[in-house]
């Protein structure tokens, strides 16, 4: 099955920007119906931040409208979060995720960290 492996994490001050990365390996068994990211900040449940929809579109979750972009290039299997104007609010562990068609598995990567300072 397909591993997903995110870089790009790190220590930034407040205003400041960060792009993550997600690459994929491996050969996929079921089609992709959503890809994206999702976060995780200490005490709280993990919230979707931004994802590629079955029909290709993206979405954003309203606290990061604006200020984060997600993207993908398709020859190198890579996702990408580009998070700009960073405040302690998003200071969390980003995964990266994979749903798909005609199955209920979903695919998490381990993680990465995102820490701003004020």
């Amino acid at each position: 099955q397909v591993q997903l492996m995110e870089s790009g994490g790190g220590l930034v001050q407040a205003g400041g920007s960060l792009r993550l990365s997600c690459a994929a390996s491996g050969r996929r068994i079921f089609i992709i119906k959503t890809m994206g990211w999702y976060r995780q900040a200490p005490g709280t449940q993990r919230e979707l931040v931004a994802v590629f929809t079955s029909d290709g579109s993206a979405n954003y979750a309203d606290s990061v409208k604006g200020r984060f972009t997600i993207s993908r290039d398709t020859a190198k299997n890579t996702v990408y979060l580009q998070m700009n104007s960073l405040g302690p609010e998003d200071t969390a562990v980003y995964y990266c995720n994979e749903e798909y068609y005609r199955t209920s598995y979903v695919n998490w990567g381990q993680g990465t960290q995102v820490t701003v300072s004020s």
